[in-house]
Order: C-alpha cells, then sequence, then structure tokens
C-alpha cells in the first residue's frame, strides 16, 4: 500500500468526507492537522501554493483536495495508486 498523507483542518468537511473515502477503501493514513502555521506552511509549499484542506498526497503524487480524490475514484484511478 502507498503512503497517504492528508492534511486537516478538525471542522473541515471535506477534510471528514476524504477520510471516509480512504476508510471505505481500508487505507491507513497519517493525518496532519494544520492549525499550527509553520504546519500550514509546510502543506502550502508542497502543495504548489494550495493553501485550502484537505491536500492529499498518496505516494509521491499529490492527488489535490477531496473532490480532486472524487473524481479520481469516479475514473477508476484511485485505486490503482492506493495499490502502489
Amino acid at each position: 500500500m502507498a503512503t497517504i498523507e492528508i492534511y486537516t483542518t478538525p471542522t473541515c468537511p471535506y477534510c471528514h468526507a476524504a477520510k471516509a473515502m480512504l476508510n471505505e477503501k481500508g487505507a491507513d493514513y497519517t493525518e496532519i492537522t494544520v492549525l499550527d502555521p509553520q504546519l500550514r506552511d509546510a502543506m502550502t509549499e508542497r502543495a504548489k501554493g494550495r493553501r485550502t484542506v484537505p491536500q492529499i498526497f498518496i505516494g509521491a503524487t499529490h492527488v489535490g483536495g477531496y473532490d480532486d480524490m472524487a473524481a479520481l475514484d469516479r475514473q477508476g484511478g484511485l485505486d490503482p495508486l492506493l495499490a502502489q
């Protein structure tokens, strides 16, 4: 299984939806809460300027946010990425 990191905030509904989708797929992930400004800055740099949460990384691939991950899943691309 690929290494999955998801940057979140506690009250973000898209973060909860993204985690629920990953849980449904049985994927283990590391959640990084970006309430600390340094962690948010690190996320923004890694996500090439995107400041919104969630930001999802699967292996070396920056998937983007929840909508991006859901679109990737509908296209059949998420499961192969998770299986890396």
